[in-house]
C-alpha cells in the first residue's frame, strides 16, 4: 500500500521534509540559547539590586597609563553594584547624543571620576533634554559637584559599534559609549567599563533623569522556541498526512478483482437476454 514512498519523487519529498524539520529545530535551539542568556542577564540585574555595593576594584582591573583603557570585565560583571570615591573631571565632560529616555530624545552626560591614584572611571550621571533648537542642540549642563564625590552605580559594559568621537564647541561628543574610544581622548588611565549612577554623595542634581535599567525581553525568545519546534512537528505530521491520503487514493483506483466479480453478480439481466 505504501510502496510508492520508495519512489524517487517521494524519497525527495521526505528528504526535503526532514531537512526543513532539522533547520527549524536548530532555529528553535538557537532561540532557546538566546532565552537562557537573556534570563541570566535579568537574574543578574535582580540579584545586584538586592546586594550591597562592593569596591570598584573588586570588579574592574585598574588601567595602566594615560590614554589607555583597562581590561574589559567579564560579561557576568555587568550590572554589579559598586562604590567608588573620587573627583569629577569637569573639563572632560562627554555628551552622548540621540539618547532616548521616556520617549524623549536628548543627551546622556558622562563624566570621568578621577580616583586618588590618578585613574578614572567614566560615570553616566543621567539624561538631560537638549537646548531649544532641536534634538542636536547641546544641552545646558547641570553644575558638576566640586570636591570628593562618592558614587554607587551599576557596572555597564562598553557599548559596541561606538563609532567616532568628535569635539564640538569644546566638548567631547559621541553617539554611543565606547570606553576605549573615549579613553583615547582623556588624560587619565581609564577603567574598561563605565557606571550608571544609582546613588551619589553629595546628592545628584535633580535636573538629571536617571538612566533606566531595563530587563531583557526573554519571553519573546521563549515564544520563538515554541514556534519553531511546532513548525518542525507540523512538517513531519503534514508529510504523514499527505502520504496517507495518497495511499488511500491509490487504493481506490485499484479495486480488487473479487470486487468486480461481486458487482457483476448482483447486476440486473440485460433486456432480451436468455434466462
Amino acid at each position: 500500500m505504501y510502496r510508492f514512498l520508495l519512489t524517487p519523487r517521494w524519497l525527495g519529498i521526505l528528504a526535503l521534509t526532514l531537512a526543513a524539520s532539522v533547520v527549524m529545530v536548530m532555529l528553535g535551539n538557537w532561540q532557546l540559547s538566546r532565552y537562557q542568556d537573556r534570563s541570566a542577564i535579568n537574574e543578574r540585574i535582580d540579584a545586584a539590586a538586592r546586594l550591597d555595593p562592593v569596591p570598584l576594584t573588586d570588579v574592574l582591573t585598574p588601567p595602566a597609563t594615560a590614554g589607555t583603557v583597562g581590561p574589559a570585565p567579564h560579561p557576568d560583571a555587568a550590572w554589579t553594584r559598586v562604590t567608588v570615591t573620587g573627583r569629577y573631571d569637569s573639563a572632560n565632560v562627554v555628551l552622548v547624543r540621540s539618547r532616548t529616555v521616556e520617549s524623549r530624545v536628548g543627551f546622556e552626560i558622562v563624566v570621568p571620576l578621577v580616583l586618588a591614584d590618578g585613574t578614572a572611571v567614566l560615570v553616566d550621571r543621567g539624561w538631560v533634554p537638549p537646548a531649544p533648537g532641536g534634538a542636536a542642540a547641546q544641552p545646558e549642563l547641570p553644575p558638576t559637584p566640586e570636591g570628593e564625590v562618592t558614587v554607587v552605580g551599576r557596572v555597564h559594559l562598553s557599548e559596541s559599534m561606538a563609532g567616532s568621537v568628535s569635539q564640538r564647541d569644546g566638548r567631547i561628543e559621541t553617539r554611543r559609549i565606547g570606553v576605549p574610544e573615549l579613553a583615547a581622548e582623556l588624560p587619565h588611565p581609564t577603567y574598561g567599563a563605565y557606571l550608571l549612577v544609582d546613588e551619589q554623595t553629595p546628592a545628584a542634581d535633580p535636573a538629571f533623569t536617571p538612566i533606566p535599567i531595563r530587563h531583557e525581553n526573554n519571553w519573546q525568545n521563549g515564544g520563538y522556541v515554541v514556534q519553531w519546534w511546532l513548525f518542525a512537528g507540523m512538517a513531519l505530521v503534514g508529510y504523514g498526512y499527505v502520504a496517507r491520503r495518497e495511499a488511500h487514493t491509490r487504493s481506490g483506483k485499484r479495486r480488487p478483482r473479487g470486487d468486480r466479480l461481486e458487482v457483476a453478480a448482483v447486476s440486473p439481466p440485460v433486456a432480451g437476454s436468455r434466462d
